[in-house]
């Protein structure tokens, strides 16, 4: 049986590549397939959309199996409130003015650049340990401890701490992966092994934030914790929930932008050769890869609050629409030669990160991130080539990178 477009979307054997069936859905810009979401796949509707107040993120305005093909959230998730993620005006408004007061400008205009000279020291302790340079994972050994140990520097995680957050993370990251060819019981022993991972993290959080309203530092948690702006203090609850989505957002997020970049300079090695003799090139590259590569596809489970015309299509109250940002980041109708990978490209206003309220938060913090990592791998690593191309993806098809990038060095400079 022939699959639907859809279904092609979410298989697995489609992650290596996905983007040929994204070319055949934006034949059809507004693709809808009977008691499934609106499916938006071309640049300009997508970024109107994201801007239109008449789209819902909160997942409490979903109609029930709203997510689709999508497999629910897990019950045990719901034991915090939503993050700012999957929340509307003018909720989400004040959570989102509430932690970026600690995070960026007005209030914190020097947050993420002062943690440059610590971001750099972090990346080279990385490089330096990586070991056998003709047997590395880059995931495993670079791209997943990164952000997360970013992520405790920034929040505040004690560093004897920092192993415990570690494997926290990588089980909670896990299960937003799961595998589809597990059994039953594996399937129910994972949900079970993560449910204990939340749990501890969240008791772990709540003590920490209790240490930190009676002995706050400089860290973004004592900030939040002790804060009284103009929109009052946030609850332990807030708190919880906040912390929960910087860790896994942000560091979902980068663990595949590093990854999808390095493994596009290695299948593009004079552009690798370019980035070791010129670093600067490290800011226009990154942004290419947003657009060309990014580390979120979709955006799914967004609801209309009202009908909507989409290129001549009513999409009717009540409906759930996914956003396919990386088809629009891919649309010959806003992008000269799509399928290209151009550092050099000009007037690049990708929706890699999102666009509109909802924007990535962690959105200059990725970057910085993901322009060191690249950086100091090109200038490193003597000779790298990739031992599997493709490699193995994860099975997400939301949130899309490689599950392992084997390569190989003729060795690591000093």
């Amino acid at each position: 049986m022939t699959q639907t477009l859809l279904h092609q979307i979410l298989d697995y054997a489609n992650r290596a590549d996905p983007y040929p069936i994204y070319e055949e859905l934006r034949k059809t810009p507004v693709h809808h397939e009977a008691d499934g979401p609106y499916v938006i796949s071309t640049y300009y509707e997508i970024r109107g959309l994201l801007h239109d107040p008449r789209i819902s993120s909160d997942a409490r305005n979903l109609a029930p199996g709203g997510a689709g093909p999508l497999p629910e959230a897990a019950p045990e998730e719901s034991a915090l409130p939503p993050g700012f993620l999957r929340l509307d005006p003018p909720e989400h408004d004040r959570m989102r003015r509430m932690t970026n007061r600690h995070f960026g400008p007005p209030h914190s205009p020097r947050r993420v650049d002062g943690m440059r000279p610590e971001l750099h020291d972090i990346v080279t302790g990385l490089i330096d340990g990586l070991g056998d340079p003709g047997r590395i994972d880059l995931v495993e050994q670079f791209s997943y401890p990164f952000p997360v140990t970013v992520i405790c520097r920034l929040l505040g995680v004690p560093r004897e701490d920092e192993a415990r957050f570690h494997t926290w993370a990588d089980t909670l990251a896990a299960s937003l992966d799961p595998d589809p060819d597990a059994d039953a019981g594996e399937r129910d022993r994972g949900g079970k092994v993560a449910h204990e991972a939340r749990m501890q993290l969240g008791m772990y959080l709540a003590g920490l934030i209790e240490e930190r309203r009676k002995n706050p530092g400089d860290d973004m948690l004592s900030q939040m914790a002790t804060a009284e702006g103009q929109d009052g203090p946030m609850t332990t609850m807030e708190l919880l929930s906040t912390a929960a989505l910087l860790l896994i957002a942000g560091h979902e997020t980068t663990v595949n932008l590093i990854t999808n970049g390095m493994l596009t300079l290695l299948r593009n090695p004079d552009v690798l050769q370019r980035l070791r003799n010129e670093p600067r090139l490290a800011v226009p590259l990154v942004e290419e890869l947003l657009r060309f590569e990014p580390p979120v596809q979709l955006l799914p489970q967004r609801t209309t609050l009202a009908d909507i015309e989409v290129r001549g299509v009513t999409i009717p109250k009540g409906a759930t629409l996914w956003l396919v940002l990386a088809s629009g980041n891919r649309d010959p109708r806003r992008f000269e030669n799509p399928d290209r990978f151009d550092p050099d490209r000009q007037d690049i206003q990708h929706l890699g990160l999102g666009s509109g309220i909802h924007s990535c938060f962690g959105a200059p913090l990725a970057r910085l991130e993901a322009q060191l990592a690249l950086s100091e791998l090109a200038r490193r690593l003597e000779n790298p080539r990739l031992l599997d191309d493709p490699p193995p993806y994860r099975r997400n098809a939301v949130l899309r990178g490689p599950r392992r990038l084997r390569i190989a060095c003729d060795g690591i400079r000093a």
